[in-house]
């Protein structure tokens, strides 16, 4: 579903992504891993689009999207929840939802009247809710909510839009203990033909619940493999495990 081919990342004379090549088939949990400055977040920049590539190629399924703006990769099945919640705050758990799905159908805000009292709408967002366990805050306002709450609804956003890849970018940083169990509850029942790829901090996380690790250093990849043999390399916990995650 998703395909990297050495991918290369300059900033003026420093590199930062140096021939990264990863693949992530139907229904893989793949996380990256890495100490501060691996590149990891530049790796997810350059996927969802917000970074241009020096080098290298990048394909959704079998479409390149190298070059393609992120709305353009969206729509091909590429989805992505964000380090830092990216929501409107002002506004209910329910209208959030609404306002990605007419994002994600490229409906367009004029026709926000008339989608928010859509039925098919309506119920697309409560089925998202209730998928990340939000039913019951469906009127709560964004602002309202704890800061795990938030975050179920960031993957919610994501969800919403039948996305083919999803990339989530730390989805239990900051998190209390209870709520780092229900976002890794959530992350397990994601629907096994979506293919996701996954950086976070939680080593716990990374070697529980993911099929395929790939370590990041210094902009290339070090290793990849399962999660027990890169818990098992000597190079690993070297340079890696015994850090700082960024």
């Amino acid at each position: 579903m998703l395909r990297v081919e050495r991918l290369v990342k300059n900033f003026g004379a420093l590199q930062v992504t140096r021939e990264v090549s990863l693949e992530v088939p139907k229904g893989l949990r793949h996380a990256i891993i890495g100490p501060n400055g691996a590149g990891k977040t530049t790796l997810f920049n350059l996927i969802a689009g917000e970074l241009r590539p020096t080098g290298g190629a990048i394909y959704i399924g079998d479409q390149e999207v190298t070059r393609r703006p992120p709305n353009e990769r969206a729509r091909l099945g590429l989805a992505r929840s964000f380090q830092r919640n990216n929501l409107f705050s002002s506004q209910s758990v329910r209208e959030n939802l609404l306002l990605g799905d007419i994002s994600a159908r490229a409906t367009g805000a004029r026709f926000w009247p008339l989608l928010s009292k859509e039925k098919a709408a309506q119920e697309r967002a409560e089925a998202i809710a209730e998928q990340v366990g939000l039913a019951d805050l469906l009127e709560r306002q964004v602002s309202e909510l704890s800061y795990g709450a938030q975050r179920q609804l960031e993957v919610g956003l994501a969800l919403i839009a039948k996305p083919q890849v999803l990339l989530l970018d730390e989805p239990t940083s900051g998190m209390s203990p209870e709520e780092t169990g229900r976002m890794l509850r959530l992350v397990d029942a994601l629907p096994r033909d979506l293919a996701v790829l996954l950086i976070e901090h939680d080593m716990d996380m990374v070697f529980t619940h993911a099929d395929r690790i790939t370590v990041l250093n210094y902009g290339q990849v070090l290793l990849e493999g399962t999660p027990e043999e890169v818990r098992g390399s000597d190079v690993v916990q070297e340079i890696y495990l015994g850090g700082e995650e960024e």
